[in-house]
């Protein structure tokens, strides 16, 4: 099974490639404060009909490049 991870496009100045920044709460293990923590992924696009601040969803997928290990399934609303 795929992973699949929820996210916002912060740069669409690549061709072909889109970076999604994934957030996610983590717990801190001795004082239990909730924080969050943001993680930036290299998705691959093939049309270029993504911008900045467009919410989507991306999937797990074979290495396309030396940085690129997703790829962007759909835009959310």
């Amino acid at each position: 099974m795929k992973r699949k991870l929820q996210g916002t496009i912060v740069s669409d100045k690549m061709q072909k490639t889109v970076v999604v920044q994934v957030e996610r709460i983590k717990q801190h293990p001795r004082y239990k404060r909730r924080y969050r923590v943001f993680k930036k992924y290299k998705a691959h696009v093939e049309k270029g009909d993504f911008k900045i601040g467009d919410k989507v969803i991306i999937e797990e997928c074979r290495p396309i490049s030396k940085e690129k290990r997703w790829r962007v399934i759909k835009k959310l609303i």
